[in-house]
């Protein structure tokens, strides 16, 4: 595994405790019951915040990434992510790191079987947060992502985003469920739920984007300072105390959203965090990463920033394509 880096101002620096090995096997078809020979395979150091410092590293920007590893399937992500030219700051666990399996059809249906991920003891939870707390001291943002492994507690984000505002960094968590609601009492400086986290997170469905904006806005009483909401085809939305705007992309033809959310959430953060152009700069990464295959991060050369367009005229009666229940 990686040595322990250093992390100097201008770093995004990404939190991920479950992270996992992804291996993808393409097949011509999923018949259940029956020998499936593979046509082609892969493997990829998976997460939502490991995502997120690839995106970043795609762009160009030095990044730093915070995860309990174990076993050889830990010492493998390590590798991955170093020859992505990614810096790992590992917290050794006992348990190994998971190994999840996708087994993408060839007309683009995606099954994917994710595992459970190891158990963190108190000791590997406290060094978890303490490595976080050493890492943070010089970086931008600190980008916190994805579900808790068995051991954390739901008020483990909560606990982070306490510990990183004692240190002054500014923090952006992506999670749901009572993980989210619990760390919205600490204030975090952006959240980034999605139509259904967000729906989630209120307690009613959202059937246009005028509800997605009253959901975001009790986000923000609750405690979140900034929302960035993805409503996935139909757009983002950004709502913070400077006002709320409206994007959404030009996107010709979809090939995978694996990561799209993560490119994103780097997208936003490497052009600042807050306000129209950054909000601009998200959804260019985003539509990017939906146009590339599998996992793959969009490059600035990827990106089309005049496929987007950002509006303070909000269409509030849209009605969302995929409504939330």
């Amino acid at each position: 595994m990686s040595g322990t880096p250093t992390t100097p101002r201008g770093v995004i620096l990404t939190v991920t405790p479950n992270p996992s090995l992804d291996r993808t096997y393409e097949v011509p078809a999923l018949d259940r019951g029956e020998v499936i020979r593979a046509t082609g395979e892969r493997m990829d150091p998976g997460g939502k915040g490991v995502n997120v410092s690839r995106a970043v590293a795609a762009a160009g920007r030095r990044t730093v990434a915070v995860l309990p590893l174990g076993g050889a399937p830990g010492a493998l992500v390590a590798e991955l992510l170093d020859a992505q030219g990614i810096e790992v700051a590992p917290v050794p666990v006992a348990g190994a790191t998971r190994s999840n399996i996708a087994l993408a059809e060839s007309d683009g249906v995606l099954t994917k079987i994710n595992a459970p991920g190891p158990e963190l003891s108190p000791d590997e939870q406290e060094l978890l947060l303490e490595t976080v707390r050493a890492q943070s001291r010089d970086a931008d943002w600190i980008a916190c992502c994805g579900s808790l492994p068995r051991g954390l507690a739901p008020s483990w984000y909560a606990e982070v985003v306490a510990r990183a505002h004692a240190g002054g960094a500014r923090i952006a968590l992506d999670t749901s469920g009572r993980a989210l609601l619990e760390a919205l009492r600490e204030r975090p400086d952006v959240v980034k739920p999605n139509a259904e986290e967000l729906a989630e997170a209120v307690g009613r469905p959202l059937a246009t984007v005028g509800d997605a904006v009253k959901a975001a806005e009790e986000l923000r009483e609750m405690g979140a300072r900034t929302v960035l909401a993805s409503l996935g085809a139909d757009g983002q939305l950004l709502v913070e105390d400077a006002g709320t705007w409206f994007a959404s992309a030009r996107v010709d033809a979809v090939r995978s959203n694996v990561g799209a959310g993560d490119s994103s959430l780097a997208g936003f953060l490497i052009a600042g965090g807050r306000g129209p152009a950054a909000l601009a700069s998200a959804v260019a990464h985003g539509a990017a990463a939906v146009q590339l295959p599998g996992s793959v991060m969009p490059t600035p050369g990827d990106l089309d920033p005049a496929a987007v367009t950002v509006t303070a005229d909000v269409p509030v009666d849209r009605e969302l394509r995929e409504p939330t229940s």
